[in-house]
């Protein structure tokens, strides 16, 4: 596919600002002349990503073929379409990709938006259709109405949880449930009426919830992800812990933060293997070398998984009569991490890696993370631009 022109990326932007998510095609000419167009990669996954469809798992062949309602959004109307999705008997089964209709709205390597919307697709002509225009109009058309139905309905969960945080922050100063660095999420959790469990679901009806102490504003944690034990050198948190770990009084751990940029203390620091699509732990010890890894793959997914939607919310933290007390203030709300980005920040050093192991008295060695963590000031890399509100 040909790269966006300056209008078309502007276009893409407004409306993924309106919580239109959309994949791309461009119909060449010949595929319009021959009403068949590759389904790409990027189609592929958007379709299987939504649960529309999967072609790894259709068959070959025109008695396979499966029909999904469509429509064409135009300035004024929206024309009834059907998409054919197949795979044909010749050239391995590639698969492929037609919408009734799409001749008579584009011309050959026009971009093309898909979106899905109650259960229907749509396409929009990005090279044609002013959608700037159509969307601050102010004469109702398909575009408008959609980007208005569509966000309405993406933001309503949001709306719920902000009017609730509004109310919590109304409050003032709330004590905390509990004596632990800890305190403030399992507080506001408590506040929400959220069972406590260690599900690495998002917390509130698919919305995460980070909550943090403003004076603690340094680094975010993203989510926390174990290695792939089986790829590894090491098995098991308590190898790592017993050849790294050091006396602090009674206890024997490892608490400390390891990055691609330097070695830390103990001598571990991380490496980016690109061929290999890994991130990988290496400990300076004679011998030692890389001694764990993860999967990149498995690093987008638990990202994706976890920051769908995420509420950053910040608290004012003070102690009275030996009480903690939080009063709840700002929330950044963010969208759709931009994937590609986490192993440049890896690289970067922006995204950092903590452990938390120690040995508890029986003998068994836990550990509460490895939390991957973002420098706070870095999450614009990689994150769209985020929305921010005052709850005071």
């Amino acid at each position: 596919m040909r790269n966006f022109t300056e209008v078309e990326k502007d276009r893409v932007e407004l409306l993924t600002k309106y919580s239109i998510e959309i994949t791309v095609i461009e119909p060449t000419r010949t595929g319009l002349e021959k009403s068949i167009l590759d389904a790409t990669g990027p189609v592929r996954s958007f379709l299987k990503e939504k649960k529309i469809h999967d072609y790894n798992l259709q068959l070959q062949g025109v008695e396979n073929k499966v029909l999904i309602k469509a429509n064409v959004v135009l300035p004024n109307d929206i024309l009834s379409s059907t998409a054919s999705l197949y795979r044909p008997n010749t050239k391995k089964g590639d698969p492929r990709i037609w919408f009734k209709g799409l001749p008579n709205i584009c011309k050959a390597n026009d971009l093309i938006g898909i979106f899905f919307f109650d259960d229907e697709l749509y396409l929009i002509n990005l090279t044609q259709l002013d959608v700037q225009r159509q969307i601050d109009s102010l004469i109702n058309n398909p575009i408008r109405e959609l980007a208005f139905e569509i966000s309405g309905k993406a933001n309503l969960v949001a709306n719920e949880l902000l009017g609730l945080l509004l109310k919590i922050a109304q409050r003032g100063p709330i004590r905390a449930m509990l004596n632990a660095d800890t305190a403030v999420g399992r507080t506001l959790e408590k506040l929400l009426g959220i069972d406590i469990n260690s599900s690495k679901q998002p917390d509130y009806k698919g919305i995460e919830l980070k909550s943090f102490r403003s004076e603690r504003e340094n680094r975010k944690t993203l989510f926390a992800q174990v290695p792939d034990w089986k790829q590894s050198k090491f098995k098991s948190s308590a190898e790592i812990l017993n050849c790294f770990g050091y006396n602090r009084g009674e206890e024997f751990k490892l608490y400390c933060s390891v990055s691609t940029k330097t070695r830390n203390s103990q001598g571990l620091q991380l490496k980016v293997d690109t061929f290999l699509s890994q991130l990988l732990e290496n400990g300076a010890k004679p011998g030692v070398g890389d001694f764990v890894c993860w999967p990149l793959e498995l690093l987008h997914k638990r990202l994706i998984e976890k920051h769908n939607e995420t509420f950053w919310i910040s608290a004012d933290s003070f102690f009275e009569d030996g009480n903690e007390y939080f009063h709840f203030k700002k929330v950044e709300h963010t969208r759709k991490p931009i994937v590609s980005q986490f192993d440049l920040l890896l690289t970067q050093g922006i995204i950092t890696l903590d452990h938390l192991i120690k040995r508890k008295p029986n003998g068994q060695s836990v550990e509460k993370g490895p939390f991957f963590k973002i420098d706070s000031k870095s999450l614009n890399l990689l994150f769209p631009p985020s929305q921010i509100y005052s709850l005071i």
